[in-house]
């Protein structure tokens, strides 16, 4: 599958940032606890926005759902990525970050259903 489905960013409050992006465009917003929301951009794109700084990514973070997520990992690694934030558990599935040659991170993950 390998699609691009998120971007999530760092943000100073999530709901804010979630209720301007529905004044805006009309996008509605999930809010997963007080410190993050997500919003659905409507195109099978969502933006995520974390406010706890300890879990925000330092640059907005593109995240790519893919069928397997231990191949993946496997598959960064060879092809010369590293890994800088290994696999967990969130609501709604499991992912990891990672570096790739010419220094964005991204992430990869599977919906819970796929485990």
């Amino acid at each position: 599958m390998n699609s691009f489905t998120m971007v999530e960013f760092p943000t100073s409050s999530a709901v804010q940032s979630a209720q301007f992006l529905q004044a805006v465009f009309g996008w509605d917003a999930t809010e997963y606890g007080p410190e993050y929301v997500d919003v659905d951009c409507g195109s099978g794109v969502s933006l995520g926005f974390q406010q706890d700084r300890s879990e925000a990514p330092a640059a907005p973070l593109a995240v790519i759902q893919v069928d397997d997520l231990d191949a993946t990992h496997q598959a960064v690694t060879e092809a010369g990525g590293t890994v800088t934030v290994e696999a967990f558990d969130f609501p709604g599935g499991r992912r990891f970050h990672f570096r790739e040659p010419g220094g964005n991170e991204l992430a990869a993950w599977v919906p819970a259903s796929q485990g």
